[in-house]
């Protein structure tokens, strides 16, 4: 899989979907432009004129088509290549009939002999819902252009030449779908043209939103049994100190894909056609490979582009052999916590807000989930749902996306309560390894006194060697290293103008913010990466993470943070 998934054939896929959009540029130009008058003239001979503007059109719409297709033929999408081979086919035919365009039609010709001798690079498995979606589109949209015309031509009844029966309607507007002139005649040229430009503009559509559904790539829903995530929870248990984001694995909305012997896999979720796996593989080391095999099989039979989101070192290294490109994405803030103190000058700011905090009488309580009662397990839940801020659940790749599951037992929560005892504070971290722990879910009352945060977190780490915790890992900070690099003496104009960038896009993102608050606490800052095919692959990988972060959206209802069941609203 490895040499197969490196390897680049004389004719990529990419170079065949790049000819295939020329031809179709070609189309179009060719449509555009007039013919020569004395081809006309001879075709007019044997077609009528509306039937040659008709194939102009029809060739203008192929073309259009033909460079749509170049994104679906990149990813081997099987339809793609079905689509183009019909569009190859009929352009031949549409070059003559618009105006004897031999040359033209020639190179639709090589185009279409190109596409049948290359058809086994293309067998991407396509989703079985696009198919009736593209159907149910084009009987939409055909249905639509077909009453419309019928209803203009009886609006007309008494402008039409002759005395043509219903029938003969019915066949005029049908014909004029696939932009043919029917039988029936008009008076006035411009109510013939009327009905013309309507049911051909609705046919049009009809094929136009048929071939874009039926190459649209759907999520996969991932398909969870209680085997699966027992088999995870079991790696997990034996491995899961290799990475502080295995624990997120057990998102619901990530599948997994297993490597043949069990022992590896890779969780991923495919959102807008790129399936994006996040850390690194779950389980032994030796067995990654496989695990990281079977994940890039399952992305080329579906025509999904593979990427991974916050892998570290180890992960990265895997993912580059089985031909995957790196970039560092960020840095992972990890505290020591043998090595951690208040005391200091660095640490002014976070130790006056633990002890204002602590003057005004605020404490915390540090407990694992599996110990709290039900009774007061649930007010904390309906408190974290009070504390929420906003409707949409953030997270994919550092984010379990729920609290108060039975599962979750060995989860620890950190809950903070002012001086008259009520919740005002919840913070909640999944387990990494035997040793160690990793922030999820951060919820405070915005009318509680600065420093909740920070009396939380510091209390959390302070804990951590009665409960055997020696690591903890806080939050990700993408592109850390610019925001650090540019408050350095004599940092460069290009360090300088992507620093301000980056500030302006924290104000949607909370990048810079994100960095800051993790880096008072002075930690040991862990590289993080991004995986990916090619530089060109970049833009959708990107919107897809933004996507599964829900800094985009998705179409799709956020997942659900709070567990289900009776809750009791706590006063905060």
């Amino acid at each position: 899989m490895t040499a197969a998934w490196k390897s680049r054939p004389p004719l990529s896929r990419a170079a065949i979907a790049r000819l295939v959009q020329l031809a179709g540029l070609l189309d179009v130009v060719t449509a555009v432009f007039p013919e020569q008058r004395a081809r006309m003239a001879r075709l007019e001979e044997f077609m009528p004129v509306a039937g040659i503007l008709s194939a102009h059109a029809a060739t203008a719409a192929a073309g259009v088509l033909l460079v749509y297709l170049g994104n679906g033929l990149r990813r081997g999408k099987r339809r793609a290549w079905q689509l183009a081979v019909a569009l190859a086919g009929a352009a031949v035919l549409l070059h003559v009939l618009k105006g004897l365009d031999f040359d033209a039609a020639a190179v639709s010709t090589a185009l279409l002999v190109m596409l049948v001798v290359v058809r086994r690079r293309f067998s991407a498995v396509p989703d079985p819902r696009s198919r009736w979606r593209a159907v149910t589109a084009f009987t939409g949209f055909a249905a639509t252009g077909f009453v419309l015309g019928l209803a203009e031509i009886a609006i007309r009844a008494d402008h039409l030449v002759g005395a043509p029966g219903v029938l003969q309607w019915v066949q005029h507007a049908a014909l004029g779908l696939i932009g043919v002139t029917g039988p029936v005649r008009f008076v006035r040229p411009w109510a013939a043209d009327t009905v013309s430009l309507t049911t051909g503009t609705f046919g049009l559509l009809a094929v136009i939103a048929a071939a874009v559904l039926l190459l649209q790539t759907a999520e996969r829903r991932p398909v969870r049994t209680e085997a699966d995530d027992d088999r995870l929870r079991d790696l997990l248990h034996r491995y899961g100190g290799n990475d502080s984001l295995g624990y997120f694995a057990l998102r619901a909305d990530k599948a997994l894909l297993w490597a043949p012997s069990g022992k590896a896999a890779v969780a991923y979720r495919v959102v807008r056609g790129v399936s994006l796996a996040s850390g690194d593989p779950i389980g032994v080391e030796a067995a990654w490979p496989e695990a990281i095999a079977a994940w890039l099989a399952d992305c080329t039979a579906h025509g999904w582009t593979p990427a991974v989101l916050g892998c570290g070192r180890t992960g990265g290294t895997a993912y580059r052999r089985h031909g995957l490109d790196v970039i560092e994405l960020g840095d992972e803030a990890v505290i020591e916590v043998g090595a951690f103190t208040l005391d200091g000058r660095p640490m002014r700011g976070v130790r006056q807000a633990v002890n204002r905090m602590r003057r005004a009488g605020y404490t915390c309580e540090v407990v694992r989930q599996r110990e709290l009662p039900p009774d007061e397990l649930a007010a904390v839940l309906s408190a974290a749902e009070v504390f929420r801020n906003g409707n949409v659940e953030r997270g994919f790749s550092m984010a379990l996306s729920r609290l108060g599951d039975p599962r979750d037992g060995d989860c620890l929560l950190v809950l903070a309560r002012d001086g008259g005892k009520h919740l005002r504070g919840v913070l909640q971290f999944v387990p990494w390894g035997a040793d160690g722990l990793s922030l999820d879910l951060m919820r405070g009352d915005r009318s509680a006194e600065n420093g909740l945060t920070e009396l939380m977190v510091v209390t959390a780490i302070e804990a951590g060697p009665a409960l055997g915790v020696r690591r903890v890992s806080l939050n990700f900070a993408v592109l850390r290293s610019v925001f650090a690099r540019a408050e350095e003496l004599g940092a460069g104009p290009v360090l300088r103008v992507w620093h301000r960038l980056l500030r302006l896009l924290s104000g949607l993102w909370q990048i810079e913010s994100l960095y800051r608050a993790n880096a008072k606490y002075l930690p040991t800052w862990q590289p993080r990466y991004l995986c990916f095919p090619t530089a060109r692959d970049l833009p959708r990988i990107a919107v897809a993470a933004l996507t599964a972060e829900a800094f985009l959206p998705s179409g799709r209802a956020a997942a659900p943070v709070v567990a289900t069941g009776p809750v009791t609203v706590v006063a905060a």
